[in-house]
């Protein structure tokens, strides 16, 4: 599996400029090759191959695409087509597609090196310091927080500058399958060592082991964002001063992305190391973000990406990340198996056939570690004894105490 490292980079004023410059070439040959895609027909488009083929008439006849890495010039044109394959791929499952849009000036902020045309340099007499040497653009100094590969253990380089205006290092390298851990075989797994995520809003999380995590409160930082945003409308558009309150502005929101990773990154970790089987909904969060009116906070709650965190460090750690379907998790009886209808803002689980009572969301958990047990191939979770209606015994856990990552209750 492949594995990024995101280093924080800090090239002086004059290799800073450079770089942009070729990352706005980069955006122009993007452009091109889009054009030059689609302007043949349907069933006669060219390859990757075709086009790579093409770059060096291109150069000859616009010099500036000469100016840039050949290596980075092939992959940004290698994007594109892995952007095709997207895109028919999302066609077979049925959504629809128009065409690769073109990049505007600025739009385009990052450059990738494949392979070639880059090379780390530890020995740089400065701890906590390596510097980064990309192919026709300089020397650019990044912090190195962990050990660094080696050059040659190194895929892909990408160098980009964010909206702030800061510069990150992404490092590429590939783990070898037999460096992971050996997860369990699911008819050695231990009931105690398994558990069912219920994801919700009132709570973010709430397992089968009856622990609900709170929420994040970002209520500040979201007042924070709006003030700044405030101040830039009333700027003159392109000014220097709204340069500035731009990227304020880009700095304010930044903080709500990764106070909001942060914790996904604790949550997930403490999940992975804390259990052999995690069974999670599977949830499709574009429909419910286009029809609910609580659309704000489930997209601050960035499910899918939750999702995506759990599975790539359940290989890391050895632990089964299972999917299950989420429809009727909250309606089933965790005991019996009735179903009963209930609104969103019943928020016990009361069944009519066995008279079981329990939260509704460690109820929904229940059922969705059984589909998980039985998705895998370890039977059906063993039956959790009989609760009393309110959540007396949650274990619930502030948002704000999730400080370290393995360890929700620290």
């Amino acid at each position: 599996m492949d594995v990024t490292l995101r280093c924080r980079a800090y090239p002086d004023e004059e290799t800073a400029s450079e770089a942009w410059r070729h990352i706005e070439i980069h955006r122009q040959i993007r452009n091109h090759t889009i054009r030059d895609y689609y302007s043949h027909d349907y069933g006669n488009r060219p390859t990757a191959y075709d086009q790579h083929r093409k770059l060096t008439g291109w150069k000859q006849r616009w010099p500036l695409f000469s100016e840039v890495s050949a290596h980075a010039a092939q992959q940004t044109v290698s994007e594109i087509h892995k952007n095709v394959e997207t895109q028919k791929g999302r066609r077979k499952n049925g959504h629809k597609t128009g065409r690769l849009k073109w990049q505007g000036s600025g739009e385009r902020r990052s450059v990738a090196y494949q392979s070639e045309g880059f090379d780390v340099n530890h020995t740089t007499g400065q701890d906590g310091y390596a510097t980064l040497r990309l192919s026709k653009i300089g020397h650019i100094p990044i912090r190195a927080h962990r050990e660094l590969p080696a050059t040659e253990n190194i895929k892909r380089v990408v160098l980009k500058k964010e909206r702030t205006g800061d510069w990150f290092v992404c490092l590429v390298t590939e783990r070898p399958d037999e460096d992971l851990p050996e997860k369990p075989s699911p008819d050695a797994l231990d009931p105690a060592d398994c558990v069912g995520v219920d994801l919700g809003i009132l709570s973010y999380i709430h397992t089968s082991d009856d622990t609900a995590v709170d929420m994040l409160d970002l209520s500040d930082e979201y007042d924070r964002y709006g003030r700044e945003q405030r101040k830039l409308d009333r700027k003159e558009h392109g000014s220097n001063n709204w340069e500035k309150q731009r990227q304020t502005v880009a700095t304010a929101k930044r903080q709500i992305k990764r106070k909001v990773l942060d914790y996904q990154h604790k949550l997930t970790t403490w999940l992975v190391r804390e259990y052999d089987l995690v069974a999670v909904e599977d949830l499709d969060v574009k429909p419910m973000l286009e029809t609910s009116q609580n659309a704000k906070n489930k997209q601050d709650a960035a499910w899918s990406r939750f999702l995506d965190l759990l599975e790539y460090k359940a290989d890391l750690h050895g632990t089964h990340v299972v999917r299950v379907e989420p429809a009727g998790t909250t309606k089933e009886c965790s005991e019996c198996g009735v179903e009963t209808s209930k609104p969103l803002w019943i928020r016990e689980h009361s069944c009519p056939a066995c008279g079981h009572t329990e939260d509704r969301d460690l109820n929904a958990a229940k059922n969705i570690l059984s589909r998980g047990r039985s998705q895998i191939g370890a039977g059906r979770s063993e039956s959790m004894p009989v609760q009393t209606a309110l959540p007396t015994g949650t274990l619930a856990v502030p948002a704000k105490r999730v400080v370290e990552a393995g360890s929700p209750e620290a």
